[in-house]
């Protein structure tokens, strides 16, 4: 009898996991047989987030160069190394761009197309374009995965999730938003994928709240502008007449960073230094470790040392002492005040210090006189932003960046550290390309994008939505039409997805902030009391091993990789000794 392995979810990390499984082959599949069964209604490779029916008005976020699909010696794995092109080497398009999502879903199917080619001849792939609605069976036996419009199961010795991005059910406070939206004859777009969403009903000349500052608003504001016909001429948009008017905000109130506009050159920081897998390990020994109290303090002091080493070797004339001087003392510095205090005496300019609480709440008690004004003092900030991430004076930045996904690459081993670190990596590291904020500013110049400010409030009252912040006290703005511009939570309770709720209906463990957890050596699904399931794993972001994303950057460690090597070795391990007892 042949093995059957099924992988629920054919996007980039179905994909990434049977490029592992053929890089592993050679030296752990024992078996005659083995049907590998892909379980997706979107095309594999691209799935559905990276489809090609999608505008092409919308990019990725990352230049065409720092996007890759495939290993190299950085990734801290047991399985080898694989090299292949990255999308810019693919594509044959300048490394510095930011191409559309639809060449990304090109070079994600190619990518697929080449992975199952790899495989070993007694490996067939079969795709079943359905939704996967539950699976069952007995820890010890055969499982059966249920597809829609199937009568009969997929029989799998094996099954990983590989899910990607869930739709969610709404929460409380979005379910009574909805509600009062329909009783009123309002609009309310609650957190969604937005090239999925229904924009139509956003009416030309109409104003539109819009809570959320991230990536899912520059899509959201690439198609209601580009995307109804308008143009832009220079730093001057021409628009369409089609555009409503969009207010925006959010908790910080601003928009994620630009991108990094300049390349790396010169000697790398030396990481991990103060947060490593050692640090990791001793954190993993104590009972209830606390993010904030023991995890973060190990982040920061990280992310000052790959600052600092940027600064004290490549700009040396801006401090007052040598970096081993400096270095020394700063070792020592065991807590912030004293690190701080350092930092103030070898550092003269203000510019040059890295200040993590200024960067994550940039408007923190600041206050606007009036709407205008603060219309004027966010393109300011805007622009110095822009500015500043494209200079490479302010290399240490990029240094900072480089600290990110180091310190990333550590988390994953921590499993559910809550949402807050998420969210201030992306806005770090993860923001728009430089040519989206200069869009924004062109916009906000048109009178077609307004800025409402930090932690906007939002009330449905007397037939309309409210908006307000603190940052301009007094200010409202009135809607009909309210947008959440974010993306669903990964959480297993409220997912949408059925086979994911059947599972945690059956007892799959979720952590306190609803992720599924898993193994983080294979990623093996945990039942509630820490068991992990011998016949189905799960990898992606509604898990407790999310990682920044299923395609990272070159040579930087790339921890989806390596979860996915880890997870391909236990699957062949697993299978090929089924197929040893079976030939007994």
């Amino acid at each position: 009898m042949r093995s059957s392995l099924v992988i629920v979810g054919a996007g980039p990390r179905g994909t990434g996991l049977i490029e592992r499984i053929a890089a592993n082959a050679p030296e752990l599949y024992a078996g005659s047989g083995l049907d590998v069964h892909l379980v997706d209604p979107h095309r594999p490779g691209a799935g559905r987030i990276w489809r090609q029916a999608q505008s092409p008005l919308l990019w990725m976020n990352s230049h065409a160069e720092d996007i890759t699909m495939f290993t190299d010696e950085t990734v801290p794995m047991e399985g080898p190394v694989r090299p292949g092109p990255t999308l810019h080497e693919w594509a044959a398009v300048d490394g510095r761009t930011f191409a559309d999502r639809p060449t990304q879903g090109a070079y994600l199917r190619w990518v697929h197309d080449r992975a199952v080619a790899a495989l070993p001849a007694s490996v067939t792939v079969h795709h079943h374009p359905r939704r996967a609605l539950r699976v069952s069976g007995p820890r010890e036996g055969r499982q059966q995965v249920w597809l829609e419009d199937r009568p009969r199961p997929l029989l799998a010795d094996l099954v990983v999730l590989a899910l990607g991005h869930l739709d969610a059910e709404l929460d409380e406070q979005q379910a009574g938003l909805a509600a009062y939206a329909r009783e009123h004859d309002l609009v309310h777009l609650p957190p969604d994928f937005t090239a999925d969403s229904d924009l139509s009903p956003l009416a030309p000349g109409e104003p539109v709240l819009v809570r959320g500052f991230g990536l899912a608003f520059v899509d959201l504001m690439v198609l209601l502008t580009e995307g109804r016909g308008g143009r832009y001429e220079g730093d001057t948009y021409v628009p369409s007449g089609r555009e409503p008017v969009l207010y925006v905000g959010s908790r910080r109130g601003v928009p994620y960073h630009s991108k990094i506009g300049y390349d790396w050159t010169g000697e790398r920081p030396p990481l991990p230094r103060y947060f490593g897998p050692a640090e990791v390990d001793a954190l993993l020994a104590r009972p209830g470790f606390h993010f904030g109290r023991d995890v973060w303090p190990l982040i920061e002091k990280e992310l000052g040392f790959a600052h600092y080493h940027r600064l004290f070797t490549v700009h040396p004339e801006r401090t007052t002492l040598s970096w081993s001087v400096f270095e020394e003392k700063y070792a020592a510095a065991e807590d912030p005040a004293g690190r701080a205090a350092l930092v103030a005496s070898a550092v003269p300019d203000p510019a040059d210090r890295l200040d993590l609480a200024a960067l994550d709440r940039p408007l923190d008690g600041v206050r606007y006189g009036s709407f205008e004004a603060f219309q004027e003092g966010m393109r300011g900030y805007v622009e110095r932003d822009l500015n500043r991430r494209h200079d490479p004076s302010y290399s240490p930045d990029l240094a900072v960046f480089l600290g990110l996904l180091s310190v990333y690459g550590q988390l994953v081993r921590l499993g559910d550290i809550g949402p807050w670190w998420h969210g201030f990596f992306s806005y770090l590291a993860s923001g728009p390309p430089g040519p989206r904020l200069r869009q924004m500013q062109a916009l906000s110049r048109a009178g077609l994008l307004n800025f409402v400010g930090a932690d906007m409030t939002v009330t449905a009252e007397d037939g309309v939505f409210r908006a307000a912040s603190a940052t301009v006290p007094g200010a409202v703005v009135e809607a009909r039409a309210l947008v959440e511009a974010r993306l669903p939570e990964p959480t297993v309770a409220r997912a949408r997805d059925p086979l994911l709720r059947r599972l945690h209906a059956d007892g799959a463990a979720e952590t306190p902030e609803g992720l599924l957890r898993v193994d983080p050596d294979d990623g093996r699904i945990l039942d509630r009391s820490g068991r992990p399931h011998p016949r189905r794993f799960a990898l992606g972001p509604y898990t407790d091993g999310r990682t920044p994303g299923a395609f990272t950057r070159p040579r930087t460690g790339g921890p989806a990789f390596r979860q996915n090597d880890a997870t391909a070795r236990a699957a062949l391990v697993f299978i090929s000794a089924l197929a040893r007892r079976a030939a007994a």
